[in-house]
């Protein structure tokens, strides 16, 4: 009776093993980012901005990434909450479409 309930008890935290695998592969995607381009920041896990949480925008920016941190990072510029470089999970960055009234750093707001 003990070794039916182990062989149960192993083949569960098999099946459980096999679907958090397959979850988290599922998830689990190389950001598409490269050094240069145009992102914005998402303001969820930001506490330095001023005013009530539901009236701020959704995302800050757009900030330029100046380095890529293996998989799991980016690194922006200087921004103006901060005098420093930030880095950045992917899941906290939404890639910039060009636009017409998108003002790049290089560029002058006319």
């Amino acid at each position: 009776m003990y070794k039916r309930e182990c062989d149960t008890a192993s083949e569960c935290i098999a099946e459980a093993k096999e679907y958090n695998k397959q979850r988290y592969e599922r998830t689990d995607m190389e950001p598409d980012f490269k050094e240069g381009d145009h992102v914005l920041v998402s303001t969820l896990n930001v506490n330095n901005l001023k005013g009530k949480k539901g009236l701020r925008d959704s995302f800050v920016g757009p900030f330029t990434i100046t380095k890529l941190i293996g998989k799991s990072g980016v690194e922006t510029g200087k921004d103006r909450f901060t005098s420093r470089n930030k880095a950045y999970t992917p899941q906290d960055i939404v890639e910039v479409e060009d636009s017409p009234g998108l003002v790049k750093e290089d560029q002058t707001e006319w």
